[in-house]
């Protein structure tokens, strides 16, 4: 039996965490001589104020969305995938070479070819790791990390010296036609007569991130597959001894994660109408925070990604118009990660604690 209930343990501990981040993120920033109040007024008025503001933070929510879920899908059978960086940086080649290879005439078949390309390209970056870690026994964590690298490495290269126009110097595609160019959340929003800022980068593609959500959860709570990798990710043992085949989930559970991770290269690459070098910019990792925070649930991924959405626009905001050096916005960043994250005893272990002697007080009662 749970010591503690589930909303507890889904709501009540990471807003703790959270809430004591923020704190030592105040005395942080009063060490420097800001005024915490001030800076945190900043942050919600620049990312959650305006339709501008919300339209960055949903931009970067989206992206987190997707690598936050890749990394859930990983988690639930026991896998730890870190390679997220290195699969969303080739589900944007892929997203690249699928728009650049046609002159589509419109978005609504451009879209569909994106996310295939998106998502072959990122499975296919996690499927080696995979097979290694299926047949051959090597660790999950360390040949991900490795094929991160590997994929920074591959991308500059093919920037530099394949994708690159020739007499352009920056390291980026040439943009892709106007059939390639995604509507804005403005645009659907309008159609239902609902105003929003036509200048903030986010697009049709949260939408998509939504609808992965929900199919993740479809296919983890819904289907025979779901209950096997959660069997899996609960006991090894049992699972084989119930006939589920340890190579078969790892392989199938990693192509899923890796494709949702390149997924994110839909909202990155194509919403912004070019491929450029670090379009992943970190997203991979912070997807370990929002799967870490969200508990691998498709519902706590998407609150996560959203206030990990926040943090970005907020802190970028922070440093524009409070003088605050970006280094503290990594800082506070990190701090939320630290709390919710690696930290998640400290604030679990005192309310499981609280939560037991309730129990037995009623008991005793």
């Amino acid at each position: 039996m749970d010591v503690m209930p589930k909303w507890a343990d889904a709501i009540l501990i990471p807003l703790i965490s959270i809430l004591l981040a923020f704190a030592i993120s105040g005395l942080v920033i009063l060490a420097i001589g800001k005024d915490p109040i001030e800076a945190f007024r900043i942050m919600v008025t620049g990312a959650l104020g305006s339709s501008y503001g919300w339209g960055f933070t949903l931009y970067y929510t989206t992206n987190f969305i997707f690598t936050g879920l890749a990394v859930a899908i990983a988690f639930h059978a026991r896998l730890f995938n870190i390679g997220g960086e290195g699969q969303a940086t080739l589900g944007g080649l892929g997203v690249a070479l699928v728009l650049l290879a046609v002159p589509w005439p419109h978005w609504s078949l451009a879209l569909p070819a994106a996310i295939l390309g998106a998502m072959l390209f990122g499975a296919a970056w996690a499927l080696i790791p995979a097979y290694l870690q299926a047949k051959r026994g090597s660790h999950i964590v360390i040949t991900t990390i490795m094929f991160n690298y590997i994929a920074w490495a591959l991308l500059t290269y093919l920037l530099v010296e394949v994708l690159k126009p020739a007499g352009q110097q920056s390291p980026e595609s040439r943009r892709f036609g106007p059939g390639a160019e995604l509507p804005g959340l403005s645009d659907v929003l309008g159609l239902v007569g609902i105003p929003f800022s036509s200048a903030a980068p986010v697009n049709v593609s949260f939408l998509l991130a939504i609808l992965a959500c929900y199919f993740v959860w479809l296919l983890l709570w819904r289907t025979r597959l779901g209950y096997e990798i959660r069997a899996y990710g609960h006991s090894e043992t049992a699972a084989a001894y119930a006939g589920i085949s340890a190579t078969r989930i790892i392989i199938i559970a990693m192509l899923i994660s890796g494709a949702l991770a390149g997924l994110m290269a839909v909202n990155a690459v194509m919403g912004a109408g070019r491929l450029i070098n670090n379009s992943v910019e970190n997203a991979g990792f912070i997807g370990i925070a929002v799967a870490l925070m969200g508990r691998s649930h498709p519902v706590g991924v998407f609150l996560a990604a959203l206030l990990f959405g926040f943090l970005y626009q907020g802190g970028a905001e922070l440093a524009l118009w409070a003088s605050i050096p970006t280094e503290l916005i990594v800082v506070i960043q990190s701090l939320v990660i630290l709390f919710t994250g690696a930290l998640d005893n400290m604030v679990r272990m005192p309310l499981e604690r609280i939560f037991l002697a309730f129990r037995r007080s009623e008991r005793e009662g």
